[in-house]
């Protein structure tokens, strides 16, 4: 009896993973204007979510720039979108599970606006805020 215990559980972790992995991820739901809350040049974070809005420099640069940052992560492609757009959105995924987040970036005529997002869950760990703090980093790095 315990094998087959063991042998189901094993069985709905598996189908959770594989879920979490190949669930498709809907542009239309996700590359959506982000929110960017608080002030600017400051990373502020909630249940699940991170925001940052810059001012320094011209818009349309600093999504570019963070573009090239953002496919330099580990575990992160685009999603939708491009620096002539305006808007991008990428999916980063954790390295043990791949649970998908979805950080937002557009440009603006004040400034850029990013907000991070889980996809499964309610909180987030944290994960988001550090992300956005990184990428804050190497933009302010040139």
């Amino acid at each position: 009896m315990a094998v087959w215990l063991l042998w189901g559980l094993l069985a709905v972790v598996a189908v959770f993973a594989g879920y979490v992995r190949l669930a498709p991820s809907d542009p239309g739901h996700w590359h959506v204007a982000p929110v960017a809350e608080g002030p600017a040049g400051e990373v502020v974070a909630g249940e699940g979510w991170a925001s940052l809005r810059l001012e320094t420099g011209a818009a349309r640069d600093l999504l570019a720039r963070l573009d090239a940052i953002a496919l330099a992560t580990p575990r992160t492609t685009r999603l939708a979108g491009s620096p002539d757009e305006g808007r991008i959105t990428w999916v980063t995924r954790s390295a043990l599970w791949g649970f998908p987040d979805f950080t937002t970036a557009e440009a603006r005529a004040d400034g850029l606006h990013v907000q991070a997002r889980l996809r499964f869950g309610r909180g987030d760990m944290g994960v988001n805020a550090a992300r956005l703090r990184v990428w804050q980093a190497a933009l302010a790095q040139g």
